[in-house]
C-alpha cells in the first residue's frame, strides 16, 4: 500500500508538471486535499507530510474533527467545498478559512450576517452550475453578474469562481468556460479540478484544485 507522503508527493510532482507545461508556476496552484469521510487517523500522515490545506463537504462533519487537529498543528487552512444550508452559516464562518459554495441571494445575505457578527471575513468562491445540471447546485451562468454584484454590495469578499462539470464528459469545455467567466468578472480565483482531471484544470487556470481518492484512496 502506498504511504500518504508519497502520495503527496506524485501528486505535487504532477501539479509542477502541468504548471510547467501550462507555462505557470507551480506555486501558483492550491492543493486542497480533500479530506471528507476520511478520519482524524487518516487526516495525520498528510499533515506530517507537510499538507496544509484540507476540503471538507460538511460543517458537521469538519467541526467533529479539525478542532483537535489543529491545536496540534499550527498553520492548517480548512475550506468548505460542500453545499453550504444558511442554518449553518454562523458555524461555517467560525471554522473554514474559505467557503467554496456560495451560490445564491439568500446565501449571500446571510453569510454577510455571520461575517459581520464574528468579526471574520472569509474569502468566498460563488459555484456555478457550469453544466446546468437541474440535481447539482451552483448558480446559474445566467444570474450570475446579478449574484456577484450583491455579493459586492454586501461587501462579501469574492475571490474566485468554483465549479464541478458533468461526469462522464470531457471537462476541458467546462473548465475553459470558467475560467473564460471568472476573467469576464475580475476574478482571480478558479477552484475547478478533482483527482481524475485537475491537470487539465491546470492547463485552462485552475488556481485551486481539489483533490480526494487520489491523496486519501478509496473513502472511509
Amino acid at each position: 500500500m502506498i504511504d500518504p507522503a508519497t502520495r503527496l508527493a506524485e501528486i505535487r510532482s504532477r501539479i509542477t508538471q502541468a504548471a510547467r507545461i501550462a507555462r505557470r508556476e507551480a506555486g501558483e496552484i492550491t492543493l486542497i486535499a480533500v479530506s471528507k469521510t476520511h478520519s482524524a487517523e487518516a487526516i495525520s500522515p498528510l499533515i506530517a507530510a507537510g499538507q496544509r490545506v484540507f476540503g471538507e463537504n460538511r460543517v458537521q462533519e469538519a467541526a467533529a474533527k479539525w478542532p483537535a487537529l489543529r491545536e496540534t498543528e499550527a498553520g492548517i487552512d480548512l475550506h468548505l467545498i460542500g453545499q453550504l444550508q444558511s442554518n449553518k452559516a454562523d458555524d461555517a464562518v467560525a471554522l473554514f478559512d474559505c467557503i467554496h459554495s456560495l451560490d445564491r441571494p439568500t446565501l449571500v445575505t446571510t453569510l454577510a450576517r455571520a461575517m459581520d457578527k464574528a468579526g471574520r471575513q472569509v474569502p468566498c468562491f460563488v459555484q456555478v452550475n457550469i453544466g446546468a445540471e437541474e440535481q447539482k447546485g451552483g448558480c446559474a451562468i445566467a444570474a450570475l453578474p446579478a449574484l456577484l454584484d450583491q455579493a459586492r454590495i454586501a461587501d462579501l469578499p469574492v475571490i474566485g469562481l468554483m465549479c464541478v462539470p458533468p461526469v462522464a464528459i470531457e471537462p476541458a469545455p467546462f473548465f475553459a468556460l470558467l475560467d473564460k467567466l471568472a476573467r469576464d468578472h475580475g476574478l482571480a480565483g478558479r477552484s475547478m479540478g478533482m483527482s481524475d482531471d485537475f491537470e487539465t484544470a491546470i492547463m485552462l487556470g485552475a488556481t485551486h484544485v481539489r483533490v480526494g481518492s487520489a491523496l486519501f484512496g478509496a473513502r472511509g
